[in-house]
């Protein structure tokens, strides 16, 4: 006969049991788990973050997970075939951007997939002119083209590239209405492309990002390859959450002069354009719920532990972990708001 105080203990430990939350590697994730993301780069930041996060999965879950650097069009095309939760995709804005611009190869991500969790933003996006440039801040290249000058822009057309460009063109259009026309883009590839044609005189402004070409502004004005930052699209409030150091030689508060509201590229006549690159999971729309929560437990587990945010913050990312649920509202909302900029012109 079990005495009163030994029943006792054993009805708290079972609640205990019962309160204890269900660990990440008790999921149905088995073995190797394939990461595939929409980038052919592995140098780039999509891979980097990737890397990142799939190393800490691997640790947490206890199982294999290989990053893959596919390219878009063909990350979409596994992810249409892999139902069984061996093979998810990570990717960025560029997954609901390209289908709004009409690129080939894109669809609505939160009609045909499921969006996941997001993990981080890259907070460097950026336009750039010459150091030569006789624009010395965003607002003189605005009130030349709003005052009939024209104005070439670099850009890789169809995403990330191109919703900065079309925030100032919405802006001009706002602002100096009919002038928008002034602002022209030079559509191009990649980022040593648009480069080159700042180089070459080619163009008076190029879509870039911080981590690429603030090397380029830290050399003389009277080299050929001098450059110089006029606009960060990233809310002040992700620049904020960077490390103190910045980057290279630029520091973060360098880099908050060239962000809202100090730059003001407006949105609506009286708010300004930001726009933060974040990266997050896209799954097959079957695959297994308990996959999606066994990832969502890993990653909440992962960013509590607080290791990934330092290496995230290292490489100049900035951590921005939401859970499947919330990031699916999250992002569909961000989509929404994107949309009414590219329809405007």
């Amino acid at each position: 006969m079990i005495g009163k105080t030994t029943l006792a203990l054993c009805l708290i430990a079972a609640t205990a049991a019962v309160a204890l939350p269900v660990q990440a590697a008790d999921g149905p994730i088995r073995g190797n788990l394939r990461l595939v993301i929409g980038s052919r780069s592995t140098g780039g930041d999509t891979y980097q973050n990737a890397s990142i996060v799939a190393q800490a999965l691997s640790e947490n879950i206890g199982v294999n997970v290989k990053v893959d650097a596919v390219g878009a069009s063909e990350a979409f095309k596994t992810l249409r075939r892999a139902s069984n939760g061996r093979t998810v995709m990570m990717f960025h804005d560029q997954s609901y951007l390209g289908e709004l611009y009409g690129v080939n190869g894109y669809s609505d991500i939160f009609e045909e997939f499921t969006v996941g969790p997001t993990v981080a933003i890259n907070p460097g996006d950026a336009f750039v002119a010459p150091k030569s440039s006789p624009y010395q801040t965003m607002e003189e290249l605005l009130q030349a083209a709003g005052n009939g000058t024209r104005v070439r822009v670099a850009i890789q057309p169809g995403g990330v590239s191109e919703i900065g460009y079309s925030a100032i063109k919405n802006a001009l259009k706002i602002r100096f209405p009919g002038t928008e026309e002034n602002l022209v883009a030079v559509n191009t590839g990649s980022q040593a492309d648009k480069n080159q044609l700042l180089f070459d005189g080619q163009v008076d402004l190029i879509h870039g990002s911080v981590q690429a070409n603030e090397q380029y502004t830290r050399l003389p004005a009277e080299d050929q390859k001098a450059m110089k930052f006029l606009w960060l699209e990233a809310r002040r409030e992700t620049i904020e959450q960077a490390n103190p150091e910045g980057i290279g030689e630029t520091t973060r508060e360098d880099l908050l002069q060239y962000v809202s509201p100090n730059v003001s590229v407006t949105l609506d006549g009286t708010q300004d354009f930001t726009f933060d690159k974040e990266f997050f999971f896209i799954y097959n729309k079957d695959m297994d719920p308990a996959i999606v929560a066994q990832i969502d437990a890993s990653l909440a587990e992962i960013y509590a532990g607080g290791e990934i945010q330092e290496i995230q913050k290292r490489s100049f990312f900035i951590p921005n972990f939401k859970p499947s649920a919330e990031a699916q509202v999250y992002l569909k909302e961000k989509r929404d708001r994107y949309e009414v900029v590219i329809g405007s012109h």
